[in-house]
């Protein structure tokens, strides 16, 4: 063997997968484009304009500008700028009781949140525990940090959320690992669009409460589409206050999607306990996470994101333009839940974000069927991904035809099988 065969590299890391699935479809569909064909890309999370543009916040741009070149230039403090967590704090908790019981640091975008609390919140060799139908990243990350992600089942046969699965799920958890994080990416599901009602939130929280007196049990909030959750937007903190009698409540907040900034992995993680002592331990133990790894965060984005949350007039712009992109989406919502219905495909309850997955006995084949047809989902396990924040209302004929087509597909091919 020569020198030049023999790889430096560990052994876990010789063999990872340099880009990930998501855009990996993305590049594919964009390169499709490129030579002139038709293609309809339902693959990314980011909010386009009707023509297929990005969406930007004319607000996020001028607070961007205005910022001074040479305080951007210089660092942040390593846990994040003091304004800028407290203006996040703020964003999520308003003036509640819960705000004393809160600490927080920055980090790069949603993503930098959910790395910290699988860190932090999950034994090597552990699992953390979600719905079976989740953001592909977390069992990434989770397995980078050597931990992993295991899942309980999400629906019900009537398409409620599975309470009872998850019980069992946490039972499993507590009895083997003596302990818990669970991960609740909602409002705005990401995969499947989907929003608990307040009845399933206070019941989830009751069942979170009772873990926590057997184990310890952490319970994170990924709340990346919150903005653009509709009524069902803010139903969550009615939630926390049962579960913080017992737990320590987590919260991934983004500018990403709340600001239409994804390229300026801006987030945080906000930690709600009701212990002084244990917000200390918290703060310094998410703190270190944040030297370990990324160190500083984007000081421009945070000064910007700021000024936008704090200031009166500026604040008052941004939701205005958050507004205008919120109906964009509604309208797309109700248009591809109006024609999902006609064309008798299987979807559960939709009533904003950016995602919505539709049913099928094969995601890859559905997937496959629609790419022909010059049409980007991502495929699932029992499912496929449609990005409606990605697909202008013209388009949605086009799609739910493309799905159609995929889901006949796949079922045909189940049924010759059986």
């Amino acid at each position: 063997m020569t020198q030049a065969s023999v790889s430096a590299l560990t052994s876990a890391s010789q063999d990872r997968e340099g880009n990930d699935p998501i855009f990996r479809l993305n590049s594919e569909a964009r390169a499709r484009a490129a030579d002139g064909e038709s293609i309809l890309d339902a693959t990314m999370g980011a909010l386009m304009d009707d023509e297929g543009q990005i969406a930007v916040m004319p607000s996020v741009a001028e607070a961007i500008a205005r910022v001074p070149t040479g305080k951007a230039a210089g660092y942040s403090p390593i846990s994040g700028s003091p304004p800028f967590l407290d203006a996040v704090r703020r964003d999520l908790l308003g003036n509640s009781d819960l705000l004393p019981k809160s600490v927080a640091v920055t980090t790069p975008g949603g993503s930098g949140a959910i790395y910290q609390a699988i860190k932090n919140f999950v034994e090597p060799g552990h699992q953390a525990l979600t719905t079976d139908y989740y953001w592909g990243p977390y069992p990434v990350i989770a397995q980078h940090l050597e931990r992993d992600v295991s899942t309980f089942g999400m629906f019900s046969p009537d398409l409620s959320f599975d309470l009872e699965a998850m019980k069992r799920g946490i039972r499993q958890h507590i009895d083997t690992q003596g302990r818990l994080l669970l991960i609740l990416n909602f409002p705005c599901h990401n995969p499947t669009g989907y929003s608990l009602d307040l009845g399933e939130w206070m019941s989830i929280a009751e069942v979170v409460r009772a873990a926590g007196e057997e184990a310890p049990v952490a319970v994170l909030l990924d709340l990346a589409y919150h903005r653009f959750g509709g009524e069902s937007a803010d139903l969550w903190i009615d939630a926390v206050p049962t579960m913080l009698e017992t737990t320590t409540v987590l919260l991934a907040w983004t500018a990403s999607k709340s600001f239409c900034q994804y390229g300026a992995r801006i987030g945080s993680l906000v930690a709600l306990h009701p212990d002084q002592e244990e917000r200390n331990k918290l703060a310094n133990a998410l703190g270190f996470t944040c030297r370990a790894t990324w160190s500083n965060s984007n000081h421009l984005g945070q000064l910007a994101v700021t000024d936008l949350l704090v200031d009166p007039e500026l604040s008052q712009r941004a939701d205005t333009d958050r507004a205008e992109l919120v109906e964009l989406l509604r309208t797309r919502v109700e248009a591809f839940n109006s024609a999902a219905s006609a064309a008798e495909l299987h979807v559960p309850r939709y009533d904003g974000g950016f995602f919505v997955v539709v049913f099928t006995p094969d995601g890859e084949k559905t997937a496959a069927v629609m790419r022909e047809m010059g049409v980007y989902v991502i495929p699932l396990e029992g499912a496929v991904r449609v990005a409606l924040c990605a697909t202008p209302e013209a388009e949605i004929p086009r799609l739910i035809a493309a799905l159609r087509a995929g889901v006949d597909k796949a079922e045909a091919e189940q049924g010759s099988s059986a």
